[in-house]
Formats: structure tokens, sequence, C-alpha cells
């Protein structure tokens, strides 16, 4: 299993408003789904923010997301050690498989491969 990216996910009321922040700092925007948006700098794609209003699917909002190679096999890990799961591993519409556990800090960390 290997890490591709880590990503800050932003809670956001004002998501046009923080895109147009972020935009300031030199990031673009590479996706929008209207409740999540992903920017990215032009000349390292994997440097990354995401804002994030309601989530579409799940109850909590992830405090970052952490895209792996087998998101199964880190979810099996995770559940073997006795971490709380707070979304289960879902199939979602958008194109990625993921879940959010609670790390030792009570931090939320969304967990996904794409598909």
């Amino acid at each position: 299993m290997s890490i591709r990216r880590v990503v800050p996910d932003i809670s956001s009321e004002a998501i046009d408003d923080s895109r147009e922040f972020y935009g300031l700092l030199g990031f673009e925007e590479v996706m929008n789904l209207g409740w999540v948006v992903t920017m990215a700098a032009p000349d390292n794609p994997t440097a990354q923010v995401t804002l994030i209003g309601h989530d579409a699917s799940a109850p909590l909002q992830p405090d970052f997301s952490v895209e792996v190679s087998d998101v199964d096999a880190v979810h099996a890990a995770v559940v073997a050690a006795g971490a709380e799961i707070v979304h289960p591993l879902t199939d979602e519409a958008w194109g990625v498989r993921r879940f959010f556990v609670r790390d030792p800090n009570g931090r939320i960390v969304n967990v996904l491969t794409h598909r």
C-alpha cells in the first residue's frame, strides 16, 4: 500500500470566496462538485487544499484526506487495530471509494482511493 497524497480539508461556508482566496496564493481549481472544490498548485498537482461545504454523503467533515493505493487494505488494518470508523467504507457516486476514521487526537481522516 502506498500513499499518493495528503490533502487538508477546509470546512467552508463560503466556498466561492475560499476558492478566490486560494487562487490568490497560486492554486487553481482542479475539481468542483459544488459542495466540494479541490485546488492544486499548477506546477505540483499533489500540493492541494480541498474546500468542503456540507458533505454529500457523510455526516461529518474530515480534517484531512489521505489518498492510498488500496483503501480496502487500509480499512482492514484500522478495523483490526480497533480504530473508530465514523463513516463506513463506501463507493461514492463521484468516483472514489472511501471511509472516515477518527485518529487518537479526535481528528477525522478521510481515507480514499480513486476508482
